[in-house]
């Protein structure tokens, strides 16, 4: 009897061995890490010097299926200020083929076809002043500037089509909600065809809980192209709700010029018009960047004005940042 089980877990042990042998893949790992001092003008609520750190790891990996498709894992270790110290953070399978396409199935994080491209010409600099509104005895975020989007997040699916044509990227993405709410959706194209041009273009819709009164329409263009050492950026992205004081235009522009292989210089202004009011919020900032190596020191000067789209001296803000980050 007991030659029989030997022989019986021999048997299995060479068939796990087998298969593993038939799907073997390949998982790296890449990390992160930065240091960063900071300070905020004295009318914000988290005003004056303060010092921070961001760490993450990545395990990435991938393996040839015997039928041609490729899969990928990618999951993010994170104790950043967004995510619980030592907790999974971004996290995403995705399966994928030359004839197919790929379709990426985010856990956690994911982009939708319009929240893939739709970071404004001048990086978003809305996001360094939001919650900063109001000093620590009178705290008042609720009203600051944020750009409203096409959603992505957990449980999302992006579908990225085969290459059509050369130069051209196209993917659709849907985000489903629970069954009381209605789920988003949206396309999204990338055209990089011509040396030192990439335009993107994208539509979706912005639908929820809220019920229908707050579903939305949204669409995303941009513009860069770079000429030598010069590169020059537009965006334009439009929120048009079913309330109309939910609407909501972002243009932003930038000018980045490359001194040398480790120096690099850029400018770039937003401005977020509300359907709200008739006041917009307007941001500037000015930055510089040292690379060597795997470390990237940077340098950022920006201002807003009339963060929660009204006017007066706590709506007018300024933030200057050093960051050394690493990547390995």
């Amino acid at each position: 009897m007991n030659n029989f089980k030997k022989i019986g877990m021999t048997a299995l042990a060479a068939s796990l061995v087998s298969t593993s042998a038939s799907f073997a893949g390949e998982m790296t790992a890449s990390g992160a890490a930065s240091i960063t001092v900071e300070n905020y003008s004295a009318l914000q609520r988290t005003a004056g010097k303060a010092f921070s750190m961001a760490d993450s790891v990545t395990l990435a990996g991938s393996g040839e299926l015997d039928n041609g498709l490729t899969v990928s894992l990618s999951f993010e270790l994170d104790a950043g200020a967004d995510a619980t110290p030592g907790s999974f953070d971004d996290h995403s399978v995705s399966i994928s083929s030359d004839a197919l396409g790929t379709f990426k199935f985010s856990g956690n994080s994911g982009s939708s076809a319009v929240s893939a491209i739709d970071a404004t010409a001048a990086g978003d600099i809305f996001d360094t002043f939001d919650g900063k509104v109001g000093t620590a005895e009178t705290a008042t975020t609720a009203g600051d500037a944020a750009m409203l989007t096409s959603p992505g997040g957990s449980n999302t699916m992006l579908y990225t089509l085969p290459t059509m044509a050369d130069g051209v990227s196209i993917s659709a993405s849907y985000t489903p909600q629970a069954a009381t709410a209605e789920s988003s959706n949206a396309l999204g194209a990338t055209y990089t065809g011509i040396e030192g041009l990439s335009v993107s273009y994208g539509v979706g819709t912005n639908d929820g809980s809220a019920g229908t009164a707050n579903n939305a329409d949204v669409t995303t263009m941009k513009a860069s192209y770079a000429y030598g050492p010069v590169t020059v950026a537009y965006s334009d992205h439009e929120f048009d709700s079913a309330t109309a004081t939910r609407d909501q235009d972002t243009t932003a522009f930038s000018l980045a010029y490359t001194v040398s292989d480790a120096i690099s210089l850029s400018y770039g202004e937003e401005t977020i018009d509300s359907g709200e009011t008739a006041v917009d919020a307007e941001y500037k900032k000015i930055s510089a960047a040292y690379t060597s190596g795997g470390m990237t020191i940077t340098a950022v000067s920006a201002e807003a004005e009339n963060v929660s789209y009204t006017t007066g001296v706590t709506e007018d803000l300024d933030y200057w940042g050093l960051t050394l980050a690493f990547a390995f």
